[in-house]
């Protein structure tokens, strides 16, 4: 059998589980093609698909992943090589398969959009504060900039909820986990202005404990909020995909660059494990090293 060529055997392969498993012409098409481009990545490293190891197929997934592979394309050839070596070894071509203990390989976290400070300024300046629609959108604007809420938790916000005196919020978050906020002080001169000349308007029938309103008098919606945050962004940075998820990663990433720690991050931000606070931090160094980049001498 070892005198068989790799592309018979590939497609002997694929005749049979085609008769096996009923698959699309499609899917098997698919699996052929993850495993000849296998083939031929072994042949520039001098093997073959017949005499490789675990660690040269784990270096065809890193090589992959380095190419920027996508991880639905990476997992589609683990699962081809899975497949494909337990039926070499079943009809007697390899004794060990190579692939048994490799796992897939964790997805790389996406980085959220970075916004500049002058792109979240551009943002909060969108609204025109001559109307009382704009002072709300305005209000909304500066302060999930300034406290990094979740868009949920903004909606939910009750007037009595605010020490504005302290300058504090006190926010319910994930899990019913309290925690209390700094507001900033433009974020609550906003506030103060809202409150004190617009919010009145809103309220319809009944006074309404939340402290964002809808027109129509009820609690703003969180679909609502989305739509005003993404109408605004699109009018000031038209190449950027802004949504109020992006303004709360523009307070950490902001945070972290001006010098705040990651665990005082992580407390503002109301994540249970640090590690959800250090994408940042990577949001940040990659920041620097774009910096550096251009402006070093020899960068």
């Amino acid at each position: 059998m070892q005198n068989v060529p790799i592309e018979t055997i590939i497609e002997n392969y694929c005749d049979a589980i085609w008769i096996e498993k009923g698959l699309s012409k499609n899917t098997i098409d698919s699996y052929a093609s993850d495993i000849k481009q296998l083939s031929v990545w072994l042949s520039k490293n001098t093997k073959d698909l017949l005499n490789c190891d675990e660690a040269d197929l784990n270096s065809y997934l890193a090589d992959k992943i380095d190419r920027g592979d996508s991880p639905s394309s990476i997992n589609r050839s683990l699962s081809s090589m899975k497949g494909f070596f337990s039926w070499l070894v079943l009809n007697s071509f390899i004794k060990l398969n190579p692939s048994e203990l490799l796992e897939s390989p964790k997805s790389r976290r996406a980085l959220p959009v970075n916004l500049t400070e002058s792109d979240v300024v551009k943002i909060l300046n969108a609204p025109d504060t001559s109307s009382q629609n704009g002072i709300r959108d305005k209000t909304i604007l500066e302060l999930l900039y300034a406290t990094g809420l979740r868009i949920s938790e903004l909606t939910g916000l009750k007037v009595n909820e605010m020490d504005l005196s302290r300058g504090v919020i006190k926010v319910m978050g994930k899990g019913g986990k309290e925690r209390i906020i700094p507001i900033g002080e433009t974020a609550l001169e906003w506030i103060n202005t809202f409150l004190n000349e617009c919010r009145s308007n809103f309220i319809t029938k009944n006074d309404n404990s939340y402290l964002f309103l809808s027109n129509r008098g009820k609690q703003i919606s969180r679909k609502s909020c989305w739509h005003l945050i993404t109408t605004y962004a699109k009018k000031v940075l038209s190449q950027k995909k802004v949504s109020p998820h992006t303004l709360r990663h523009a307070f950490a990433t902001h945070l972290i660059n001006h010098g705040a720690d990651l665990r005082s991050v992580q407390m503002l931000l109301g994540h249970s494990s640090l590690s959800t606070t250090q994408i940042y931090t990577h949001v940040a160094k990659e920041r620097l090293i774009k910096f550096h980049t251009k402006f070093h001498p020899r960068g």
